[in-house]
């Protein structure tokens, strides 16, 4: 018998926290020049420059949460068969958290002890363990802490299928997941489908991202003889597939692996024993990955920080196009789907022979899926988005319904704009619930009558449309008619792009006054005041309230503000006291260089002599702050 289910899991959870209510206008990483690959063909340079983004915009940023966890009871749904048992978590991008093969009773995955979130995902919050689905853009998807829509589906053999569904906002596109678990089969199925409903073609990117346990003697095999190899997410260069144990890799990297056109399509990753997961699909997912932290001290210490001690994992990953820096063109109205597979493989010599054995490639390619049935049960609601897009056109099918009950306080604003064709106006210091930007929201933003929170969101809406200079006459305009904060923080964007961040700081101080509370607006502050004028930045630090200035962000740029301003006791007694900052970002060295550059104005003070060189030397980063992943 195969059946789906509601169920919980207890699990200690990093609490997610407020969302940053100011919009991500530039996203620096997103922003960045396009990448260099080596060996690329025409196909590949074409993927590369095309449907690159400046912003996650739609969405805010999720940066509200603590690495203090508590103990909670996730929403689940489990997919379960005589052989296998899959769970995911509803609230949180419905995620497969876990993959049990019954007989052996061995956990696939890499089942993370704890939720603890980090700053790597496109919105900042994200999770190590499980499976993730990732839609969107380069990265970890903007919905990976997000609750998703989830229904209890009826194949006509009986077998019960796990529908997953939602709105993907960035790109406008609808994506569905069926998982299904035959009796008897050796293989848990997912049949993914994304959609475009738009007009005009859409870039996608698609990457499943599966976590395994990081064991000695492991080896990760994929039908390659080359790979694309990078370290920092811009440079590939093209090597030798790997097929060593991945504890010999010595720094975090990524390996795209080159599968011959025509060959099977998986990878899997083994144990000493021949055993461990197997990844296949149909030939739509082209590419697949394996992505590592590496032996080295910083990446250690991501791991720490990800996952408890004793918990190490990597990660193997299949996606639509060959490396991660590409993105593919859905055409208007066209739908893509595939199918995956998911199972403990036994590979005593050749892996793909034992593949072709447990499921042969032809039963793949004709695995029957039922994405058009409707549901049978709504298990789970995920976000109104998708009700209120309906709003706009032509949106949800029998298949994936998005109701009117899961509209919220976020669509409030859009559905009034959308019946009376009026932004409401709220108290000035009150932030914003939620942004859209798409053509279709900016055109009614064009013609609604000038309020101030109207005029906001229209100078949001063109910035992301590239149209900086008619954003900033919106968001001035904004300003003149109701003084809010919300415009004075975008018009110092705008000035500091533009290299002005002496009047960046005076409208983000003005700004700041205005609402106080957001920490998110005091970081903007403190960090133009640190290069504008450190001793102004610590006068703004004194004033601050005891939960904003507590922050470890604040504390790290109240840090470097001391250094700049000579006041090298107070920067002592920061820098010394195991400073955390909860939000770190990937590949983010400022604890290391914050390190540094209070050792490096420590000695200068007393030796004018001294190298930096020699400094870095005596002066070695503590562990807790290397996170270097060089």
């Amino acid at each position: 018998m195969s059946t789906v289910r509601l169920s919980h899991m207890a699990i200690p959870v990093a609490d997610l926290g407020e969302e940053n209510p100011l919009p991500s206008l530039l996203t620096t990483e997103l922003a960045a020049g396009p990448p260099r690959v080596a060996e690329a063909d025409e196909e590949m340079i074409g993927n590369l420059a095309y449907g690159r983004v400046a912003s996650v915009l739609p969405y805010t940023m999720q940066d509200g949460y603590t690495r203090d966890l508590t103990d909670r009871a996730l929403s689940t749904a489990v997919v379960e068969s005589d052989v296998l048992r899959a769970e995911f978590l509803l609230g949180l991008g419905g995620r497969m958290w876990s993959l049990v093969h019954k007989p052996t009773g061995r956990e696939l995955l890499h089942r993370n002890p704890a939720v603890q979130l980090a700053n790597l995902a496109l919105r900042n919050a994200w999770f190590a363990g499980g499976v993730e689905w990732n839609l969107g853009t380069t990265g970890h998807t903007a919905l990976t802490c997000a609750p998703v829509h989830a229904a209890r589906v009826v194949r006509p053999d009986g077998v019960e299928v796990l529908r997953l569904w939602e709105w993907e906002r960035m790109r406008g596109l609808t994506y569905q997941l069926d998982v299904w678990a035959p009796p008897g089969s050796p293989v848990l199925f997912v049949q993914v489908r994304i959609v475009n409903p738009n007009r005009h073609e859409v870039p996608v990117y698609w990457w499943s991202n599966i976590a395994v346990p990081e064991q000695l003697g492991m080896r990760v095999l994929a039908p390659a003889s080359h790979a694309w190899r990078g370290h920092d997410g811009i440079h590939l260069d093209y090597v030798t597939a790997p097929d060593s144990d991945p504890f010999t890799i010595k720094r975090a990297t990524d390996h795209f692996f080159d599968i011959p056109h025509g060959n099977r399509k998986w990878i899997a990753a083994l144990g000493a024993d021949g055993t461990g997961l197997v990844h296949t699909s149909t030939d739509r997912l082209r590419g697949r990955k394996l992505f590592v932290w590496g032996q080295g001290t910083g990446g250690q210490r991501w791991q720490e920080w990800l996952s408890p001690p004793g918990s190490p994992y990597l990660e193997i990953q299949a996606g639509l196009a060959r490396t991660q820096l590409e993105h593919l063109a859905l055409a208007a109205g066209e739908s893509w789907s595939w199918v995956e597979a998911y199972g403990l493989l036994h590979a005593d010599g050749d892996p793909e022979a034992a593949l072709e054995s447990m499921l042969p490639r032809s039963a793949m390619d004709d695995v029957e899926g039922c994405l058009d049935r409707p549901p049978t049960e709504i298990l789970h609601a995920g976000s109104g988005w998708g009700a209120l897009e309906s709003r706009l056109r032509e949106l949800a099918s029998p298949a994936i319904p998005f109701p009117d009950s899961t509209l919220g306080a976020e669509q409030e604003p859009w559905s009034r704009l959308l019946r009376t064709g009026e932004m409401p106006d709220g108290m000035p210091n009150t932030a914003p619930v939620s942004y859209q930007v798409g053509p279709d929201w900016r055109a009614l933003l064009e013609t609604a009558p000038p309020t101030w929170s109207g005029l906001l969101h229209l100078g949001v809406a063109r910035f992301h449309a590239g149209d900086a200079e008619g954003a900033a006459a919106a968001w001035e305009s904004s300003a003149a008619l109701t003084r809010n904060p919300w415009a004075l923080r975008n018009l110092a964007v705008v000035a500091r792009r533009a290299g002005d961040v002496e009047s960046a700081a005076v409208l983000l101080r003005e700004a700041h006054s205005m609402a106080p509370a957001v920490r998110a607006l005091a970081v903007e502050t403190l960090d133009a005041l640190t290069e504008v004028d450190p001793v102004e930045a610590l006068t703004f630090v004194d004033g601050l309230a005891s939960d904003v200035r507590t922050h470890g962000r604040i504390r790290m740029l109240e840090c470097a503000a001391a250094i700049r301003a000579g006041r090298l006791e107070r920067a002592q007694r920061i820098a010394d006291s195991s400073l955390v900052v909860d939000d770190l970002r990937e590949g983010e060295d400022s604890l290391g260089d914050l390190w540094f550059r209070y050792h490096e104005a420590r000695v200068a003070a007393a030796d004018p002599a001294s190298t930096p060189q020699r400094v870095r030397e005596e002066n070695p980063v503590p562990r807790p702050y290397d996170f270097r992943m060089g």
